[in-house]
This record gives structure tokens, C-alpha cells and sequence, in this order.
């Protein structure tokens, strides 16, 4: 009975072996999840057999659509990490993963040059026991900061390891700028001269946003007290309506925020895409001096509106 135990332990032992060994000699040209010998649409130097998709989200592109858009010239990436929060009566928990999908699509598409990683969704909002911060709110969903930069550095790592030249992180949310900026500086250190990394935190200025939109007449006066501003729910609305409860809203006659009316659809859709628009160009802005200085800039002075 021994032998026999030994004789199949020795059998399991050489099978692990043999599989290991077939993982090692994997062939370098199979790409796509499975074997080049299998399928020439594994294989690393296959032509995409589909036109060229028509989005900067590396979730939404196929492993050919990554290849060559960084082929032809995409080979930088922006990580965007938002939120899981309470934010009043009206806005969604996920308020800002919304505004983040509005704009490092519209930042990615005017750089040219640049894709989007999925949004982390998840990052740190309070302690769980017990709870503290956001985490006080039914719905909240927090990581331990270990957790959050454990995540930001493997995700950037792995982009790195498939070739993306410079590594952004744009942060939606003021508990994520410190994680993010010590992950790019540690990652910038490492791959010092194979790939830059950088945290942008200019890209989370509402001082600057707010100041802007009220030369283009929204101006908000004295705040309801809530966790909610006109800026962020139409940056909001103009990807998805829906998110801040609008119809809802205006049913109930509750469109009123910090003294600003926002039931008028049409000046809802210019304003957020004024938004936007300024945003992207302040984000963009800042994501080239960060290139110019090879690294994250200095920690600017955090403002509020009117400072």
C-alpha cells in the first residue's frame, strides 16, 4: 500500500513537473489567451481581423485593439481611481466613477496619445471597525490604504510590463491623492528610465473648476450643507442623467442646489460639457509639466472655491 502511495505521489509530482515545464516553453508568439499553434488568432503578429474600435478604455478594446493602438503611438495610460460614498439625497454612491468616466475619455481622446485604464472604483473612505469617514453611510464601500496602494502599484506595473511608456494616475476624490502620489513616486524611482509614472493632482482642483464656470454665469451662492455642488452633479449629468436623480428631481421640485437651478436640460448639457471641457485641458495642462519635470509635481495648495 506504501509503494502504491509513493508510486502515485511520485506520478502527481512528475505531472506538475511536466505542466511546469510546458508553461515555461511557452511559445512567445501566443498572445490572446491561448495557443498561437491552436489558433493563428492567438498568434502575436495575427492582423486584427476587425476594423479599429472606436474607444480609449483598454476594457472595452480586445488584447489586438492594445496591441496596435500602441503600435501606432498610444503608449501612454491614465488610471483614474474614484469612489464609493454617500453624497446626499440625489447623487448615485458611485458619483465619482461617473465624473471619471466622463473625463479621462475626453482628456485620453484630446491627448491623442493616451487610453484609459478601468476606473478603480473602490478606494480608501473610512475605517470599517469601528466605521469612521463615509463609512458611517449604508453603501460605502472603503479599502485599508495598504489595500489602495497595493492596487494602484500592480495595476501600473502591469501596464508598465506591456509597454506604456508614462503612467498617470488622476484621482476624483482627496482621500486617493496621497496613496496615489507615493505609488508614482516609488514606480517613477524604479522604472527611472524605462517608464515615467505620475500622479496628477492637479486634475482634482474644484477651486479651480468652480472659479471658471462662474464666468460662464454659474455661480453658486450659500451651500445647502450637503455633500453635493452644482460643478460635480452636472459633471455628472452629462454622462448619465440618471446618476444625480434628475427626473426624479424635478418631479419632486427639488432642483434647486446651492442656489443654483439646474431643471433646464438643455443649459445642464452646455454647462457640463463646459465642464468637461475645461477640465480636460486643465488636466492635460498639468500632465505635461509633469512629463517636463520627469515625475509628480510639488503638492499644490489645496484651494475652495473663492480662495
Amino acid at each position: 500500500m506504501k509503494k502504491m502511495l509513493l508510486g502515485v505521489g511520485m506520478m502527481v509530482l512528475a505531472a506538475g513537473v511536466f505542466t511546469a515545464a510546458q508553461q515555461r516553453q511557452q511559445d512567445p508568439k501566443s498572445m490572446g489567451g491561448g495557443d498561437c499553434a491552436a489558433n493563428p488568432y492567438n498568434c502575436r503578429d495575427t492582423a486584427n481581423p476587425l476594423p479599429k474600435a472606436d474607444t480609449v478604455w483598454l476594457e472595452e478594446m480586445t488584447w489586438m485593439d492594445v496591441r496596435d493602438a500602441m503600435a501606432a503611438g498610444k503608449t501612454t495610460v491614465i488610471i483614474p481611481t474614484g469612489g464609493h460614498e454617500p453624497n446626499g439625497p440625489w447623487l448615485a454612491l458611485g458619483k465619482h466613477n461617473y465624473v471619471l468616466t466622463a473625463n479621462c475619455d475626453a482628456i485620453a481622446r484630446k491627448m491623442g496619445n493616451a487610453l484609459c485604464a478601468p476606473v478603480i472604483k473602490h478606494v480608501p473612505e473610512g475605517n470599517i471597525d469601528p466605521p469612521s469617514g463615509h463609512m458611517a453611510s449604508p453603501g460605502t464601500i472603503t479599502l485599508r490604504e495598504d489595500t489602495f496602494r497595493a492596487l494602484l502599484t500592480d495595476t501600473a506595473e502591469s501596464l508598465i510590463a506591456h509597454g506604456f511608456k508614462q503612467v498617470f494616475f488622476i484621482g476624483d476624490s482627496g482621500g486617493n491623492q496621497g496613496g496615489q502620489r507615493a505609488v508614482a513616486e516609488a514606480l517613477n524611482t524604479k522604472y527611472a528610465g524605462k517608464s515615467l509614472v505620475a500622479h496628477i493632482q492637479e486634475y482634482y482642483d474644484y477651486a479651480s473648476v468652480s472659479e471658471f464656470m462662474a464666468t460662464k454665469g454659474l455661480k453658486e451662492g450659500k451651500s445647502d450643507g450637503l455633500h453635493d455642488d452644482v460643478v460635480i452633479t452636472l459633471n455628472m449629468y452629462v454622462q448619465d442623467p440618471k446618476s444625480v436623480r434628475f427626473d426624479e428631481r424635478v418631479k419632486a421640485g427639488k432642483t434647486t442646489i446651492n442656489g443654483v437651478d439646474i431643471s433646464n436640460k438643455a443649459k445642464n448639457a452646455e454647462w457640463g460639457k463646459q465642464i468637461v471641457a475645461f477640465r480636460t485641458d486643465h488636466t492635460i495642462a498639468a500632465i505635461n509639466k509633469a512629463i517636463a519635470n520627469k515625475g509628480t509635481l510639488p503638492a499644490p495648495q489645496r484651494r475652495r472655491p473663492g480662495q
